[in-house]
Formats: structure tokens, C-alpha cells, sequence
């Protein structure tokens, strides 16, 4: 761009150059700046002895005529004609003339040169003014006709820079995959069993899981060419131009068949049809109907495998999900402890660590972390040494990245009174000594009252093992841990801080979870109530479509206000017992600002209790309810008096009267 650039540049210089030189030689070169003179004149002043010389080309009429004291002239020949034969005519004998009085001087090249550019440059130039402005014509033209192509970026097979070693923690997800390698490798051994070689590829999965990274690991492992693009960049403000896309880059797939296509982000052009307000003409409804004609249309037999990646494959439209367009959807979810493991092996590569660091337990203090998030982790970690200009990366930098990728990093000068900083000590101690009492909460991994992003402070709870689903007692001993710090407020100082604000919100969402979602009410029973509805165009979760009377809607919130106050008083009763740990806590807080769960653990005499999670509960053997019939739970009626119906509508909490 920067050549064709310049070289436009030079021309128009070239333009004005010539311009320049033609404008001279009209003005110099013609001798406009000499007087026109007659014969007659001329001769009257050569015998009056005014003229110096007379100055004739030979390859001119004109003479010029150099006066003694007066102004140069000039005169023209008649055709035919030579200056001796006009002075002769005129009565002066050019042999009795000074020697010196007429000079013809030999004709000069440069003279034609300058008289044919007289003539020509003006013609030159009004040519090149026309060709410059043709030549700007054409390139908008060809801005205006590369509007339509695809955008997708290219990479050639020859190369390959990710390839399945790179790849960790996602093993079912790579099986899956290592069968469109072997359709691009070898689509003999498939044709001749009659295999149908997939059209499409849906990698579904959270952010950060590595959908991009394995689409690019497949090319890499096929040696094909790849098409890279984004959802977004098929659309456009005009009409017609994400379809004209999706067109060009089929055709530059199957002219690089077999090739792979990966559109990142499809559900930018892949929402479902019929979604939009109005009845305006959709361009993105046009780019994917363009999509799914090129994915499984009447021309079924190019060697193209489009891999797309989501977040959303709720609100795809059925029609690209089919079989014959996405034949197969490969779901990527968050690493267990063993893919955690592996892609912590994977960017720990290159780094060098300390002896101490174990993998193994940096993989268990991570659960719900992503691929993006590990990497991250472990690249905060290696900044952190360098900043400390350490050599190796130690166990320190990973723990501080660990809190720094969950709830940022350390604000240290954040100015903080006593009380304050007294307050949050109690407040995180309460959260920590209920989480250590209780069986079914998670063991405590580290305390600390120093502010880390919007948090003054904050307790990281951790499980020993990745949980596919919770139990209903373990949702009653996380709501006791997070009413625990609005508890010990309460209890040492008498008073409320919005400090609890968060602790609050989490509860009040995990009870009403509990009593909407997971059928986890005794009075309600295992049933599920309220709809949420989420419109494409207007937004997740807009409205909750409410499939349930004002009675039950009074009865939801008794549930939840039930499930908080049980949490609350467990809470309380456990500080009430062991209020010299809590103190012990909130002191070490004040001293230390951040203790690990193995310090705090030391402050206790007995070990933690641990739940009992594997099988029936102790004295309940499994065959003792072979073949009994299973009890509904009993339904409590909805005791209220008549004076305490809430108005029509009603659905919020209603406060308790006092005991």
C-alpha cells in the first residue's frame, strides 16, 4: 500500500514538473521580451550606426537585432529569403558592411527539442490529467467491488504452529476431532465403506475452554489450509454484503479443498431466524441463509469442514444444528483436576520452577478455572518473579496469581481506619471459622483482609474434589458461612456495616435457587417455578414469566426468609461457642493482614469434621429400602391469616414478627 502510494504521489510530481517546463518554454524559450521590428526600421538604424549585430539561426526566420544603447529587437524574413539578399534589396551592400555586423550561427538541437515541446507539453499534460483521474476512478471502483469479499485470513498447512500436543485437558473433545483428520488425510478409507465425510463441527463450551485453540490444532494436524474469520465480520450495514462474503469464502475453500473453515463466534450471524422487531428486511438473516446453503445445498460433495465455536448455543437456529450442516457438536466444558493438571504441565513449559512447586496441588486449588484462566495464572505467576528478579518461579507467586486472577490485585495503599480494619478481620474470621466447623463447607485455603478489587476482604473456600452437583446440606452450610460475617459484626461490635452487602445478595440467590430450581422446599416439594424467557434481541432474562398464584409466590419468600434465619441462627450458634477461635482469628488477621488455612488450622485442638459423602448414610444400609415405596414428601397447607394477605402481586419478603 505504502509503493502504490508513493508511486501515485510521483506522478502527480512527474504532472506538475512537465507543466512547469512547458509553461517556461512558452514564456522563455519563444522570446516574447524582444520588440518586433520592419525591415525598414532595422535599416534606417544600421546606417545611422544604432545596431551592434544582426543574429540569425539557420534553422529560423527570425534575426535578432542587438542595438548599441537601445532595447533589443527583432524581425522575420521573407519566405525564401536570406538577411544578404533583404539588405541587398534594401540598398545596403553587405560586403561593405563590418565583418562583425551579421553572425549565422549553425542550427541547434535543442532549439527543435524546445520547439516540439512547445507543442507537445501542453498535449502531454492534459493526458496525464485524464489518466490520474481514471486512475482514481478505478481504485474506488475496486474498493466499491472488494466490499463483498470475505475477510478470512489464510493459513497454509505447510506450517503448522498448534498442533494436539498443545492441547490439554480436553482429551474426549480431541477424540472427537482426531476423526476429521482422518477424513482430510485419508477420505479413501471412509469413501469406500460409504462413510459420509461431516460437513460441520459445533464446539460448544464457557470462554477460555480452547474452541479456538483446537480448531487451529485440527489444521495443524490435517497439514490443510485454513480459513480463519469471525462471526461479526460477515455483517455489514448494507444489504447483501454478509451473504456476497459467505460466498466468496466457500469458493476459496473449495478451490483449496480439502480445507478447513473456522468461523469463531458464530452465533453473531447464527442466531435463529424470525427473531428481529419489525418486519424490516434482515441482513444477517440473509448471511445465514446463504450459510446454510453453502454448508448443505445441492453441491454436497467439496471437501470443506467448517469448525465453529459458541458460548451460546442456546439461541442458534435449528436449522444450522441439523445433521448434514453441524453433524457433530463437541462440548468443551471447564477442566476437571486431572485437565487443570495437564494444561498447567502444558504453559508451565519453558518456565522454570522451584523444586517446592507441586503441579498436582496448584491443580487442586483451582477448580472452575479455565484453560485461559490457567494460563493466565501461570503467566502472572512469572511476571511476579521477575518483578521480585527472582530466577524461578515459586510457590509464593503462584498463590498471590491465584488470588490475583480471582478477585484482582492487592491495594495495599488503600487508607483504612482501625475500627475498619478491626471490623473486616471479625467480619472474615466469622467466615472462616464457620466454614472450618461446618462438615459440609469447603475447607478453608486462605484468609485475608487485604482490599483486592471491589473487596475489602475475602475468605477462598476450596473443595478437595471437583463436584459435578451439591447437596442440599451442603447449600445449608454454605448459607451459614456466608451469614457468618454479618453474624460476628453483629455479635462483637452491635452493629451492621455494608460490608455483608455481597454475602447477602449470594445468599438470598442460592436460597431462592434452592426453593425455584432445585425442588429443595419441604412444603413445596420437588417442583420448579418461574419461566425465564431469553429474547435474542432484547437481552438475557428480561422477564420471568410467573407460572405460579400470589399464594405460592408468598409461600416462595416464608421458604427463603426460612432457610436465612436457620442459616443465620446456625451461624450464630457456632460463634457463640467458639468465640475465643474467633477472636484468635481476627487477632492473627490484625497482626498478619493474610493467613493460610494450615496457620489457621493450628489454632484448633480437634480436626475438622469431615462430611460423610460416600453411600447411604451410617446405620441406613442401601437394602433396607430395596423395594420400599417411596414416600412423597408432606405437603404443609399455607397457614396465614386473612389480615396478612398481601396485596395482588406480592411476591417480595415479608419481615417476621419478632420472637
Amino acid at each position: 500500500m505504502a509503493d502504490t502510494k508513493w508511486l501515485r504521489n510521483g506522478f502527480v510530481w512527474i504532472i506538475l514538473i512537465i507543466a512547469v517546463i512547458a509553461l517556461w518554454v512558452t514564456l522563455v524559450g519563444g522570446g516574447n521580451d524582444r520588440r518586433n521590428l520592419t525591415i525598414g526600421e532595422v535599416v534606417a538604424d544600421i546606417r545611422a550606426d544604432k545596431v551592434a549585430q544582426l543574429v540569425q539561426n539557420e534553422d529560423s526566420r527570425k534575426v535578432r537585432v542587438e542595438y548599441t544603447s537601445e532595447k533589443d529587437g527583432q524581425f522575420t524574413l521573407p519566405a525564401d529569403t536570406n538577411i544578404y539578399e533583404v539588405l541587398d534589396r534594401y540598398g545596403l551592400n553587405p560586403a561593405a558592411l563590418p565583418e562583425d555586423l551579421i553572425e549565422i550561427k549553425p542550427a541547434s538541437r535543442l532549439g527543435n527539442w524546445l520547439g516540439a515541446l512547445t507543442f507537445l507539453l501542453p498535449t502531454l499534460f492534459l493526458i496525464g490529467i485524464f489518466v490520474f483521474m481514471m486512475r482514481q476512478a478505478q481504485g474506488s471502483n475496486n474498493q466499491a467491488i472488494s466490499f463483498g469479499k470475505s475477510r478470512a485470513r489464510l493459513f497454509t498447512g505447510n506450517k503448522p504452529t498448534v498442533t494436539f500436543s498443545d492441547v490439554a485437558g480436553v482429551e474426549e473433545a480431541k477424540e472427537e476431532l482426531v476423526e476429521v483428520v482422518e477424513f482430510l488425510k485419508y477420505p479413501d478409507k471412509f469413501a469406500s465403506l460409504g462413510a459420509r465425510i461431516p460437513r460441520g463441527v459445533l464446539l460448544v463450551g464457557p470462554p477460555g475452554t480452547g474452541k479456538t485453540l483446537l480448531s487451529r490444532a485440527v489444521a495443524g494436524e490435517a497439514g490443510v489450509p485454513f480459513f480463519s474469520i469471525s462471526g461479526s465480520e460477515f455483517v455489514e450495514m448494507f444489504v447483501g454484503v454478509g451473504a456476497s462474503r459467505v460466498r466468496d469464502l466457500f469458493d476459496q475453500a473449495k478451490r483449496n479443498a480439502p480445507c478447513i473453515v473456522f468461523v469463531d463466534e458464530i452465533d453473531a450471524v447464527g442466531r435463529q431466524r424470525g427473531a428481529g422487531l419489525g418486519g424490516s428486511h434482515d441482513e444477517r438473516e440473509q448471511t445465514l441463509n446463504q450459510i446454510l446453503v453453502e454448508m448443505d445445498g445441492f453441491d454436497s460433495s467439496t471437501n470443506v469442514i467448517v469448525i465453529a465455536a459458541t458460548n451460546r448455543p442456546d439461541v442458534l437456529d435449528p436449522a444450522l444444528l441439523r445433521p448434514g450442516r453441524f453433524d457433530r457438536q463437541v462440548i468443551l466444558d471447564r477442566p476437571d483436576i486431572q485437565g487443570r493438571r495437564a494444561i498447567l504441565e502444558v504453559h508451565a513449559r519453558g518456565k522454570p520452577m522451584e523444586e517446592s512447586v507441586s503441579i498436582e496441588n496448584l491443580a487442586r486449588q483451582t477448580p472452575g478455572f479455565s484453560g485461559a484462566d490457567l494460563e493466565n495464572l501461570v503467566n502472572e505467576a512469572a511476571i511476579l518473579a521477575a518483578r521480585r528478579n527472582k530466577k524461578t518461579v515459586g510457590r509464593d507467586e503462584l498463590t498471590e496469581a491465584i488470588d490475583r486472577v480471582i478477585a484482582g490485585p492487592q491495594r495495599k495503599s488503600r487508607v483504612i481506619t482501625e475500627r475498619e480494619k478491626l471490623m473486616t478481620a471479625f467480619h472474615e474470621a466469622g467466615h472462616a471459622l464457620v466454614a472450618r466447623m461446618l462438615p459440609n463447607a469447603d475447607p478453608v485455603r486462605k484468609v485475608s483482609i487485604v482490599a483486592r478489587g471491589m473487596m475489602g476482604g475475602y475468605t477462598r473456600v476450596v473443595p478437595d474434589e471437583d463436584r459435578l452437583f451439591k447437596t442440599k446440606a451442603q447449600f445449608e452450610d454454605d448459607l451459614a458461612v456466608y451469614m457468618a460475617g454479618h453474624v460476628a459484626e453483629l455479635m462483637i461490635f452491635e452493629e451492621q456495616s455494608t460490608g455483608a452487602a455481597n454475602d447477602i445478595e449470594r445468599a438470598t440467590a442460592v436460597a431462592r435457587r434452592m426453593v425455584t430450581e432445585f425442588g429443595m422446599s419441604r412444603s413445596l416439594g420437588p417442583l420448579a417455578f418461574g419461566k425465564k424467557d431469553e429474547l435474542v434481541f432484547l437481552g438475557r432474562e428480561i422477564s420471568e414469566q410467573r407460572n405460579y398464584s400470589d399464594e405460592v409466590a408468598y409461600q416462595i419468600d416464608q421458604e427463603i426468609r426460612q432457610l436465612i434465619d436457620t442459616a443465620h441462627q446456625r451461624a450464630k450458634e457456632i460463634i457463640s461457642q467458639h468465640a475465643d477461635k474467633l477472636d484468635a482469628i481476627a487477632q492473627l488477621l490484625v497482626r498478619q493482614e493474610t493467613i493460610e488455612g494450615e496457620e489457621m488450622e493450628a489454632l484448633f485442638d480437634s480436626p475438622r469434621p469431615k462430611p460423610d459423602l460416600v453411600g447411604p448414610p451410617t446405620g441406613r444400609p442401601a437394602s433396607r429400602f430395596q423395594g420400599a415405596p417411596v414416600r412423597e414428601p408432606e405437603a404443609r397447607p399455607i397457614e396465614r391469616p386473612e389480615r396478612d394477605m398481601p396485596p395482588s402481586g406480592a411476591g417480595q419478603l415479608r419481615p417476621q414478627p419478632a420472637d
